[in-house]
């Protein structure tokens, strides 16, 4: 059965580039679900098709409860609204590239009918590049630019990756989305990559003690990071300073976060914990040409205004 793809408009663009992301289990941050929507916003982004959802979806497994149902909202016994799995397209134009965003829900079944929609959908309008986005939990430092770890579908395409400050992993092991969609695109001869960031995340329940943890549920540094070396990469000059913006205020938030929990158990060696994981921490920061030069004629014009 062919998957229900639909595209009601076919841009055009000097260069066509793709950005895919999912309500999946390897979405810490809220990388893959959320940055998405974010980067549709921030380009007002139209939407331009969709996968129909029949066929992708279990109702229920046993044991899952929740996990799978669609989510419903009664008032007084009145069926208000109910969920539903969304597998959208969105389009905006970035100058002289067409940027083609996909923002979905994992299925969970027939996986490869449901990439080769993707897919077709990306050779249908000419993607020359797809990137797909991921977040995994670790222990980092939560003030350090966040680790990125690529998988990529092409041999060639391996020198060009290591100018962005990414990890190559040698992982075997259950795949998420994203790399699979990576797997189906080298299939096809296509460019595709997985970007999947590293999101701070803490159990201070070390020692014997009632178990205490802290994650980050948006982690918008990651945001900031992984936005910039796309911008970089696609050429979508999306503006990063409002991420920025929120990237400091977690950093300071979790601060906060940090103190209380020294002061309220002492007893966790919080403090402890986090050097330790700061001196394992190898940092690989992005730093491309014209970013160091804008940073120092930003920090040049900022004297002169002092």
């Amino acid at each position: 059965m062919a998957a229900p793809l639909e595209l009601w408009e076919r841009p055009h663009a000097q260069e066509m580039v793709m950005i895919v992301g999912w309500e999946q289990w390897a979405d810490a941050g809220s990388i893959s679900s959320a940055l998405p929507y974010y980067i549709i916003e921030q380009t007002e982004a139209r939407k331009i098709g969709e996968i129909g959802r029949d066929g992708y979806y279990l109702f229920q497994i046993p044991g899952t409860h929740h996990l799978l149902r669609p989510v419903v909202k009664l008032d007084e016994g009145l069926v208000r609204s109910m969920s539903a799995p969304k597998n959208e397209f969105y389009y905006a134009d970035r100058g002289n590239v067409g940027l083609l965003i996909f923002a979905g829900d994992e299925p969970h079944v027939n996986e490869d009918e449901y990439a080769d929609a993707i897919l077709d959908a990306a050779q249908q309008l000419n993607v020359r590049r797809i990137i797909a986005l991921g977040g995994v939990y670790g222990s980092m430092p939560y003030d350090k630019e966040r680790s990125v770890s690529c998988s990529y579908s092409l041999a060639h395409m391996h020198p060009e990756m290591e100018n962005y400050a990414v990890r190559f992993s040698n992982y075997e092991g259950g795949t998420t989305i994203s790399t699979f969609l990576v797997h189906k695109a080298a299939q096809r001869g296509m460019e595709a990559l997985s970007f999947h960031g590293f999101v701070p995340a803490y159990d201070f329940g070390q020692s014997g003690y009632a178990a205490q943890g802290l994650r980050i549920e948006n982690d918008f540094k990651a945001w900031y990071d992984l936005v910039r070396r796309m911008n970089h990469m696609l050429g979508i000059g999306i503006d990063v300073s409002h991420l920025r913006e929120q990237a400091d205020e977690l950093v300071s938030t979790m601060e906060n976060q940090i103190d209380e929990l020294v002061r309220e158990t002492p007893q966790l060696n919080v403090r402890a914990y986090l050097d330790e994981i700061a001196k394992e921490f190898t940092e690989r920061p992005f730093m491309p040409l014209d970013d160091v030069w804008a940073e120092g004629l930003g920090d040049i014009f900022g004297d002169l205004e002092d």
